[in-house]
């Protein structure tokens, strides 16, 4: 499912993220910046050395923001690493840290000429955050910079397995 948006485009797909074409992807990672779990892992294994090199002169990443490295062996030039909060129980400002871990992304990405980047469902896997909340958020997010801006060209989630893509795909009919 793909929507236009002001000069851009918001597209949903299933799929691996590390294959994504794009200039940059996102990686949905834990503080250290040392690879783990998940799109993590998956990210760190296809990417190779470099990133986790990067990672390290980085020193790490707290909730809600980003990081950007070199792509290393994927085909996106770039990964932007952020990190999405641990879901307690939605009354510990995981909204507001999730909303800005997409933001933070978006904002790198324009400051570094990025014109398409793909994100996974941050937060979702591991850390338990509500898939139809999290996919709100994420959706309301992009749309929003979308609107508000013209450099980014395609937005894409892509996503693990059919229900994250049915649930996203009904979060964005709601919201359009």
């Amino acid at each position: 499912m793909e929507i236009k948006i002001n000069k851009g485009i918001l597209s949903l797909a299933e799929g691996d993220i590390t294959k994504q074409d794009t200039d940059a992807i996102v990686n949905a990672a834990n503080k250290s910046l040392r690879g783990g779990g998940g799109v993590d892992g998956a990210i760190h294994r296809a990417g190779g050395p470099k990133i986790l090199e990067e990672c390290i002169r980085a020193g790490g990443c707290e909730t809600g923001e980003a990081v950007i490295t070199t792509g290393g062996n994927l085909k996106a030039k770039y990964v932007i690493h952020t990190v999405g909060p641990v879901y307690r129980d939605g009354l510990h400002n995981e909204s507001k840290l999730l909303e800005n871990a997409y933001k933070n992304c978006l904002k790198l990405a324009s400051s570094k000429g990025v014109k398409s980047i793909a994100f996974p469902s941050i937060s979702t896997g591991a850390y338990r955050y509500p898939l139809e909340e999290a996919a709100e958020i994420a959706l309301n997010t992009a749309i929003t910079y979308l609107k508000g801006q013209t450099d980014i060209e395609l937005i894409r989630f892509v996503l693990f397995g059919q229900k994250a893509l049915e649930v996203y795909e009904k979060v964005l009919k709601r919201l359009i």
